[in-house]
């Protein structure tokens, strides 16, 4: 369904000290990263799409986070959803949400919000049950 998706940040520095510990604590691969412009991607699995990228936006204009914007990540388990909300939030990350229980969505949605250094809202959730 998705060919990539694209989140803008201020501080790339910043930004991948916070995404990579991420990324690697949801298991997902490293793609690129160009200094130059800057940005960088991590890959699905087996496919090489979609991708997920970080950087400064294309227009060179400053980075302005939206409302009712988020990015939701799959985690394999709650505890998965518990340990990368904790990196999240080791690594530069804001609480939005604290991992647990939403039955308003349905009745296994396992879920913690958080917010990246830029305040870009993100997801991880798991929907099955434990």
């Amino acid at each position: 369904m998705f060919s990539h998706i694209m989140i803008g940040v201020t501080d790339f520095e910043r930004a991948m000290a916070f995404y990579k510990p991420v990324m690697d604590g949801l298991g997902i691969s490293f793609r690129f990263v160009d200094d130059s412009r800057p940005w960088a991607g991590w890959q699905s699995s087996p496919e090489p799409r979609p991708l997920f990228l970080i950087g400064r936006p294309y227009n060179q204009q400053p980075h302005q986070s939206g409302n009712g914007q988020m990015v939701a990540f799959l985690a394999r388990s709650r505890r998965h959803v518990d340990q990368v909300y904790e990196i999240a939030l080791a690594n530069g990350g804001s609480c939005a949400g604290e991992p647990h229980l939403r039955p308003e969505y349905h009745e296994h949605y396992y879920g913690a919000y958080f917010r990246d250094p830029d305040g870009n809202k993100l997801c991880v959730v798991y929907h099955d049950p434990e």
